[in-house]
């Protein structure tokens, strides 16, 4: 490098220099038309939490009837194919408890 080619490069530097220096400087100066930043209130990410509690437990011979009572697990099955908003299908209530029940091989689907 020669002498002639820093000197002829030295302003554009100092120029380079100069700019960056006063940027950075009115970077640091407060705004005053700026309004001070205000932090928001506090909310707990637990705020409206409830704690698990266990439900109230049936007798479970009286969920038995109860689901014999409303068609077996084929009402259960019913009500899993039907559309959203169409409610539970009609109970039926069987002649006899095991009206429903039969040989495997004789039973439809």
């Amino acid at each position: 490098m020669t002498i002639r080619f820093i000197l002829r490069q030295l302003p554009w530097h100092a120029l380079l220099l100069l700019s960056v220096g006063t940027s950075f400087a009115s970077a640091q100066t407060p705004d005053t038309a700026a309004p001070a930043a205000v932090p928001a209130p506090f909310r707990s990410a637990f705020e409206g939490y409830q704690p698990y509690t266990d439900e109230k437990t049936v007798n479970w011979k009286q969920a038995n009837d109860q689901v014999g009572r409303i068609g077996g697990w084929r009402a259960y099955a019913k009500e899993a194919q039907s559309p959203q908003g169409q409610g539970t299908p009609a109970a039926s209530t069987p002649a006899h408890p095991h009206a429903g029940h039969g040989n495997p091989a004789q039973v439809k689907p």
